[in-house]
């Protein structure tokens, strides 16, 4: 039974289906992301969206989207949705809809008369190819299916319209064709399992719009190019399946494709099973076999502070230890690059911020934890002892380690910590001097590698460690303990940050805590009191200055509330266990 499942109350309700969407992601970096009742609203939505590194570092939407339409005695029923100006809907195909749900894969189920046809749809796992099938269950006379690919061929960033630079060409190939309507692209084969008939009818749909870019203050309206439609007939019991990709297939295969990525899929029929899916999501895999965790669809890619904080998550928690260790190869590569002062070989955005060493150990962590600290230490000793000897060496070009035992990093002129918003070019939260995460996770890291030095008998090393914990656990309760008895946000001389923040729930959650327990108690109050939501910690007290807890309006309105109010769920995530 799955556990997402929609009925047609809600499917055929644009109110309460719009607003949910479904991602299908493979491991180059490319996706598949619309509504659940396939309507884009958003410019990053498409049927297929892939990476062209030829052009640059964006995803691509090459197919936007595909309309079935099921033809009977004559009378079609198109089975599309899209979102034109002023509030229209064409040509409302949702009104078909029967049941949506996401054992498996998505599956939809339409009704028209007494036609029923499902659809389900997967994302090839290591190919840039969106598969769907389509099975007639019901149907008491001839029935025939059209199909209308919309085509984008543009970045997400951007939006394309009616213009005579498009080419109109088009090339037949195995039961489809291939096309690209623009020089720099690659060519969209798309192909059917089954014999067909493509009808070149070259049209500019005018006026598709994108509300959820509307609700973000950006242009919301494009055109979309259709080159005509394919059509084939369907018995009753018949499957068809539609494949769209960058490179061509033999369709003879398609539907044994299509059953094999089935079955490598784990069904949902649990919230756990659910987690482990979305937990797949976001792997990525490169040509040459790096490993990255991506910070998120549908606009990130791999970056440093991200990927240490979520990788436990998505690996550890789900007993996918393998998966930890090939990520953290391709970090490790990157990690030593940028202490040695070498250009990056590896894609992972943002490896100079400050704290992303500090995470990077905290990760390592989590895998002592799961893995032991003798696999450990066979693993990452090296690297643990590099990372701490570079920060000691004061090697790193934002980070310093203070005659105080505290770490000391510039963040006056840029937003250096997670809370990384800015405007006009400057942090919205400029966060600066002694930072109350990054000296947390300071005095973590470095009484676990003292842990680990003895582990591995080496009782010099471990003592130094010991030494450097305790100035630095002296130096945090002096620093940013108040009267109150909550912790300051961050400290630069003589600016105090008063404003009640989560990241000081860090220093209270973390293995290692340089607080006592009744310290601790009083940090989690704070929090509890004036920071908890049901859906996670507030980034800014109601009660502290500046605090905004709506994300809506244009760009600069969301910059300034972005970490201001907000709640963010992450830092709770990021402080459990693995299983």
């Amino acid at each position: 039974m799955s556990y997402l499942k929609f009925e047609k109350a809600l499917m055929t309700n644009l109110q309460d289906s719009l607003p949910r969407e479904v991602l299908r992601t493979n491991r180059s970096g490319a996706y598949s992301c619309s509504t659940i009742v396939d309507c884009n609203t958003r410019k990053y939505h498409g049927l297929l969206v892939v990476p062209v590194p030829e052009l640059d570092d964006d995803n691509h939407v090459l197919l936007s989207s595909l309309d079935p339409t099921v033809i009977q005695h004559g009378a079609a029923f198109n089975l599309g949705l899209h979102k034109y100006r002023g509030e229209s809907f064409s040509p409302k195909g949702h009104k078909y809809i029967r049941e949506f749900n996401c054992d498996k894969v998505p599956t939809t189920l339409y009704r028209v008369g007494g036609v029923v046809l499902r659809k389900e749809v997967v994302f090839q796992h290591y190919e840039d190819r969106i598969l769907i099938r389509y099975t007639l269950v019901d149907a008491h006379s001839q029935t025939t299916l059209q199909f209308r690919p919309f085509l984008a061929f543009r970045s997400v960033k951007q939006f394309t319209h009616e213009n005579s630079a498009a080419s109109r060409d088009y090339a037949q190939v195995d039961n489809g064709i291939s096309t690209c309507m623009y020089a720099g692209y690659p060519s969209l084969f798309m192909q059917f399992s089954k014999k067909n008939e493509f009808h070149f009818e070259p049209y500019w749909y005018r006026g598709l719009e994108y509300p959820k870019e509307q609700e973000r203050g950006y242009d919301s309206n494009e055109d979309l190019y259709v080159p005509g439609y394919f059509e084939m007939p369907i018995k009753k019991g018949e499957s068809i399946v539609f494949s769209a990709s960058v490179s061509e297939i033999g369709t003879s295969g398609l539907k044994r494709l299509f059953e094999k990525e089935m079955e490598a899929r784990k069904s949902r029929d649990s919230f756990f099973h659910c987690l482990i899916n979305a937990a797949h999501q976001f792997r990525n895999r490169t040509k040459s076999d790096e490993r990255y965790i991506l910070a998120g669809y549908p606009w990130f890619k791999c970056r440093a502070r991200d990927q240490f904080i979520a990788l436990p998550g998505l690996t550890l928690s789900i007993e996918e230890q393998d998966y930890f260790e090939l990520v953290m190869k391709t970090a490790t590569k990157g990690l030593r690059e940028f202490m040695e002062g070498k250009p990056l070989s590896v894609k992972i955005y943002e490896m100079e911020k400050p704290d992303v060493p500090l995470w990077c150990i905290w990760a390592i962590q989590q895998y002592a934890r799961s893995a032991g600290k003798q696999q450990c230490l066979k693993l990452y000793g090296k690297l643990l002892r590099e990372i701490i000897d570079y920060i000691e060496a004061g090697k790193h070009p934002t980070l310093t380690l203070e005659e105080s035992g505290l770490l000391y990093a510039d963040g006056k002129n840029e937003a250096i910590t997670w809370m990384n918003s800015t405007a006009n070019g400057r942090p919205v939260v400029p966060r600066s001097g002694y930072i109350v995460e990054f000296n947390a996770l300071w005095y973590n890291d470095l009484r676990f590698l003292a842990s680990m030095a003895a582990e591995n008998n080496h009782p010099q090393v471990a003592q130094h460690y010991e030494q450097l914990a305790d100035k630095c656990k002296a130096a945090f309760v002096d620093t940013f303990l108040n009267e109150y008895g909550y912790l300051y946000d961050y400290v630069d001389g003589n600016m105090v940050d008063w404003s009640v923040r989560p990241n000081m729930i860090l220093a209270a959650a973390l293995d290692y805590s340089p607080l006592d327990q009744k310290q601790k108690k009083g940090v989690v109050d704070v929090c509890t009191r004036e920071l908890l939501t049901p859906k996670g910690l507030r980034s800014l007290s109601p009660k502290s200055g500046g605090y905004n807890p709506m994300y809506t309006g244009t760009q600069s309105q969301r910059d300034y509330a972005y970490h201001q109010g907000t709640a963010w769920p992450w830092l709770g995530d990021s402080i459990s266990r693995p299983a």
